[in-house]
């Protein structure tokens, strides 16, 4: 039986409320987004790993949108096992997200169907 494709497992897991990423058993490599092969070393062995959640935001800006609706965060956050992705900080208004905060994935539903990984302050409730 053939696994499905590597995207399709990470929404899988989103769906059940799950932030999960691959790494490679033979190098320790961390990737995200999913793949087939580790992007540095090509290796074939990447298996679904959950990491710690937490990392600091790389770059952000933000999406200046018409009032009354709040502007919106979109943040570069590198995790503290490497990866970098594309997100937004909630839980603070948007324009208080800055490069160096420590932040804390948390998994919501999307504005459309089905969840996203979302960050939040680290010190947030």
């Amino acid at each position: 039986m053939t696994q499905p494709p590597p995207t399709k497992m990470y929404f899988d897991y989103l769906a059940n409320g799950k932030f999960m990423i691959q790494r490679s058993a033979s190098t320790g490599e961390w990737v995200f987004y999913p793949r087939m092969l580790a992007p540095k070393s090509g290796a074939n062995d990447l298996e679904w790993v959950e990491p710690s959640g937490f990392g600091t935001v790389y770059a952000t800006t933000v999406k200046r949108v018409k009032p009354p609706a709040p502007n919106i965060n979109i943040a570069i956050v590198e995790l503290d096992e490497g990866p970098r992705l594309m997100t937004h900080v909630q839980s603070i208004p948007a324009e208080d997200v800055a490069v160096g905060m420590r932040v804390r994935a948390k998994v919501v539903d999307g504005p459309d169907d089905g969840k996203i990984v979302v960050f939040e302050p680290e010190n947030a409730q």
